[in-house]
């Protein structure tokens, strides 16, 4: 059984690894909200471009593009967005399980975070570059790594690339999602909904007129490149908002968990104090009838 003293220095133990959990909460809640502000910006803007884009599609003409043309996929390549560092609860854990599932030989991966990275090593996949990014991403950052994917994609060395990431839907809730970038058949938008409402639509084509200058073709032509690297800087987006969110929570229950462990070690440490002046006083009290 544990003394006293072995008690009280678990207590201040626990205690100090609570006091780190809390500052770990308190900036991650400060980086959350930040992060949940750019992701959120940025829907709109890449619900707009989808819609443009989708009309620009349909007045396109007989205009082909090889970002347009499908493939058998005897090839793939599949981006890994993950995060630079842990303590963020199941977010890394469930994401790689998803990239595991992906045929070893049939698939080329890009990463994006260190923990994505160090999964390729260790489990011995083919690993075509490795990229990081900011804890606020950056445009630049974003279009290095989907023109990365678009020279392999154009060199066919691959015939299809996916991205896998978390997407955030709340603050509770992140969710690993595999979307395809190339080819661009379908146009979809990457936003997720607010607060567990999720609200990816497919776009209706046609639905109203537009005159487009120089031609549609043109506009085409140069904005599926921007289209590839604005879809990339979004799920960066959503993924830093989904890290922060799941870091600030599982400090939380970390800092809470300490603060359960100190009580019940504080409940034990008082019973055996109590056990012991107990004892104390019936050596006192024996000790007294039999000098009596």
């Amino acid at each position: 059984m544990p003394s006293t003293r072995d008690i009280r220095r678990r207590i201040k133990s626990i205690k100090n690894t609570a006091q780190i959990t809390k500052a770990m909460q308190m900036v991650a809640a400060s980086k959350m909200r930040k992060a949940q502000q750019a992701a959120l910006a940025g829907r709109p803007y890449a619900s707009l471009m989808n819609k443009v884009l989708a009309e620009v599609t349909v007045h396109a003409g007989d205009f082909t593009h090889p970002f347009l043309e499908a493939r058998t996929v005897k090839k793939r390549g599949l981006i890994v967005v993950s995060t630079d560092k842990g303590l963020c609860g199941a977010l890394n854990s469930n994401l790689l399980r998803e990239a595991a599932k992906f045929d070893k030989e049939a698939t080329l991966y890009i990463t994006a975070g260190r923990k994505a990275s160090q999964f390729i090593a260790r489990t011995r996949r083919q690993l075509a570059a490795e990229f990081s990014y900011k804890d606020a991403p950056l445009f630049s950052e974003a279009r290095a790594i989907s023109r990365f994917a678009q020279d392999l994609y154009l060199k066919e060395e691959v015939d299809r690339v996916d991205i896998l990431f978390t997407n955030f839907i709340s603050t509770l809730n992140q969710k690993p999602e595999i979307r395809t970038l190339l080819p661009v058949s379908e146009i979809t938008g990457v936003t997720a909904g607010v607060e567990g409402e999720h609200q990816e639509t497919r776009l209706s084509k046609g639905a109203t007129e537009f005159l487009f200058e120089p031609s549609a073709q043109e506009v085409l032509r140069l904005l599926l490149p921007h289209y590839l690297n604005f879809q990339v800087y979004q799920i960066l987006l959503e993924a830093k908002a989904s890290e922060h969110s799941a870091r600030m929570v599982a400090m939380k229950n970390a800092t809470d968990n300490a603060k359960q462990i100190i009580k019940d070690l504080t409940l034990d440490y008082n019973k055996l104090r109590q056990a012991s002046i107990t004892n104390e006083l019936l050596e006192i009290a024996s000790a007294a009838m039999a000098v009596g």
